[in-house]
């Protein structure tokens, strides 16, 4: 039996509404993944830096924000990270976008292997500060 005009509208507004509801879906499911992917990433780095600087873990919000004020937020460690990115960046890995932003709090290591000067010297910078 042939549908009737409004038949088929109402049957195209309920498919815009299966649409709707499936992309509204999938937005929430986005959201949590770049929560979560978030979360993984400030756990990861804040254990590093827990790890690389033990006695981080006894200040108070307000001596970690000055810490990182003055270990990070000046020329020094800006022209670091700014190296760090741009060697990250002109020699990609395999490992995807994230990768340049991790290696960000690692020092940085030369084809052979070795730290180079600059991330010894942003860890001294970090240590002195507190």
């Amino acid at each position: 039996m042939a549908k009737t005009r409004l038949e088929k509208i109402a049957d195209y507004e309920e498919q815009i509404a299966q649409i709707k509801n499936k992309q509204k879906q999938e937005r929430q499911k986005l959201s949590v993944e770049e929560r979560n992917a978030r979360t993984r990433r400030l756990c990861s780095r804040h254990g590093l830096l827990e790890k690389m600087l033990p006695e981080i873990v006894t200040t108070t919000d307000e001596q970690f924000k000055t810490f990182l004020e003055k270990a990070v937020t000046n020329s020094y460690g800006r022209d670091i990270l700014n190296k760090i990115i741009s060697q990250t960046t002109a020699t990609p890995t395999p490992q995807g976008a994230g990768s340049a932003a991790q290696s960000a709090t690692q020092p940085a290591v030369t084809e052979q292997g070795e730290d180079t000067d600059e991330g010894q010297d942003g860890g001294n910078v970090g240590s002195a500060t507190v």
